[in-house]
């Protein structure tokens, strides 16, 4: 989770109001920040605030956090607004950008006056949200620079790797390539784009670089001082909409500090647009899912003054509310997320528990009682009982695995590509850790029980988690055979028959892979392992494995 530092008379100038220590240990919880530590610095107090919620980065700096307060607290209600004058500045996208950085948005920022702590702020919020959000700048990074050094109209362009500009913290002109290879924002970034043909640069009318994205801002223009007034944001990325996102947070928490948001006009090769775009968003939601859900006795104005204080703009009509939201804010999409914003509103703290009235026995599920049986059985088996993570990545699920992609459940804003999506199945997670122990004795025979995830349309989550069994044996003279003779017992003892049909699977072996079919409908795969499967995972002895679906299993 996103972790910042505040200053607590900064935060408290932005408010309008001062507030005890104490008081702040609450206050912080309105904006889903916790207070981590609390110093003393050249006479000033300082917070390390920890936000809980990776889907709010208009939250990440002391002016979201001294918005969402002051709205909180009723000093301002409704739908905040943020004017946007328009410029007469263009920015232009050159089309062999579409395979190596496609899409940027950009603003202006007029009439800042930034001290230490505003330009601090400003700094950390465009390294925050790159850096998590942005997954590590894959997906979004930021430029800020002074604008009164640019000269309209810009090229987004596609460059040559000979080009040469001064990087942001060195003196001598370096090329673009030499970037990549000696400056520190190059080595740790240059992996996105080292490989393409071009080079993303934003240059002015005059040739002058303003940054190599996602890389450095340029020495001349990159550099944004206490004495900065006037700001040019640029924000790139492969998503438009996410990119757009970014643009608005920044934008609107620099109007926060007094700036004045001007727009600029994006042409690219095929369509143009004007960014930022402030417009609101809509969403509805029903009175009576709010107050069944969170169990308050709540009026429908009661409900609509929460609301208003939680940046809504809200309208109450037959039994619903009709709401308009910022466009910095891009968490709502179910109707939970508004009734999370209702309540942290009125106050979990003042939420008055109460004794359930219904007398209830409390008891075991019984599948669980099944499962266990399962893992009893395999430990019986001779084999070992493996826990692994249900998130994993594309990689291992797939491509690891000699299979071609399919859709599964992916995480929008993960932390690390590594654990980037839920598993489809259980497999893959057991030829992971068969990798990780190659220097361990053979033979290695394990086993897990756990949750495969995958896509269901009809389900309100689109999503269904369902038990499996995996099984996989790795030694020298591991095959078919001896993996069915684990089927074979394992099935018996449950008093299932069942059938195996030839099919052909890319993580095995043809002529060595069958589904496994109970009642007539395949609940799982049981074969030898492809070698390009053991390639890819570094194994260099055979290995057999099933998995299959537990619930056709299970006879209550």
């Amino acid at each position: 989770m996103p972790k910042f530092d505040v200053s607590k008379e900064d935060l408290e100038r932005l408010i309008g109001k001062s507030f005890t220590l104490e008081e702040w240990e609450d206050l912080v919880l309105y904006a889903k920040c916790e207070l981590d530590d609390v110093w003393e610095e050249n006479g000033r107090v300082y917070f390390k605030l920890d936000s809980k919620d990776t889907n709010r980065p208009d939250l990440w700096s002391a002016e979201g956090v001294a918005r969402q307060i002051r709205w909180a607290l009723g000093m301002a209600r409704g739908l905040p607004e943020y004017k946007v004058e328009r410029s007469d500045v263009v920015v232009y996208v050159d089309e062999r950008l579409k395979d190596i950085r496609p899409y940027g948005v950009y603003a202006i920022v007029e009439g800042l006056k930034l001290d230490e702590e505003a330009l601090r702020q400003m700094i950390n919020l465009q390294e925050k949200i790159a850096l998590t959000f942005g997954r590590r700048r894959r997906e979004v990074a930021i430029g800020i620079f002074d604008f009164d050094k640019v000269k309209p109209p810009i090229y987004y362009k596609a460059a040559e790797k000979t080009e040469r500009f001064v990087p942001l913290g060195f003196e001598e002109e370096m090329t673009l390539e030499e970037i990549l290879e000696k400056h520190e924002k190059g080595r740790e970034h240059g992996h996105l784009i080292k490989d393409k043909p071009y080079y993303p640069l934003l240059v002015d009318s005059e040739g002058n670089v303003l940054s190599m994205p996602p890389i450095i801002n340029s020495e001349l223009t990159g550099r944004v001082t206490i004495g900065t007034r006037n700001v040019f944001i640029d924000v790139t990325g492969w998503n438009l909409k996410k990119i757009m996102l970014a643009l608005n947070v920044v934008v609107t928490a620099l109007a926060e500090r007094g700036g004045k948001i001007r727009s600029v006009k994006v042409v690219y090769p095929d369509f143009k647009i004007e960014t930022p775009d402030l417009t609101p968003k809509e969403f509805e939601v029903e009175l009576d899912y709010i107050r069944r859900l969170s169990g308050l006795d709540l009026s429908d104005e009661q409900i609509k003054e929460l609301l208003e204080r939680m940046f809504y703009e809200v309208k109450l009509e037959g039994g619903k509310a009709k709401l308009k939201y910022p466009a910095f804010r891009d968490d709502i999409m179910h109707p939970r997320d508004v009734l999370e914003d209702v309540l942290i509103a009125y106050g979990y703290n003042n939420i008055e528990p109460e004794e359930p009235k219904l007398a209830v026995q409390g008891k075991g599920d019984p599948f669980k009682d099944f499962e266990d049986a399962i893992r009893e059985l395999m430990i019986g088996f001779g084999l070992q009982e493996v826990m692994t993570f249900n998130l994993t990545n594309k990689e291992a699920q797939f491509k690891k695995m000699n299979i071609p992609e399919e859709e599964i459940v992916e995480i929008a804003n993960p932390v690390s590509q590594r654990w980037s999506a839920l598993r489809k199945w259980l497999l893959p997670s057991l030829m992971e850790f068969l990798s990780m122990n190659t220097h361990e004795e053979y033979p290695q025979r394990i086993f897990e029980v756990g949750l495969a995830t995958l896509i269901d349309e009809t389900r309100e989550t689109k999503t269904v988690s369902e038990p499996k069994l995996a099984v996989a044996i790795a030694h020298p003279r591991a095959n078919f055979t001896e993996a069915k003779e684990i089927l074979d017992s394992f099935l018996r003892h449950l008093g299932v028959k069942y059938e195996l049909e030839e099919t052909e699977h890319g993580s095995f072996i043809p002529g060595r892979v069958g589904r496994i079919i109970v009642d007539g409908r395949e609940i799982g795969i049981i074969g030898e392992v492809h070698p390009q499967v053991l390639e890819n995972w570094g194994l260099e002895v055979p290995v057999v494995a099933f998995e299959l679906f537990l619930r056709p299993l299970y006879r209550p």
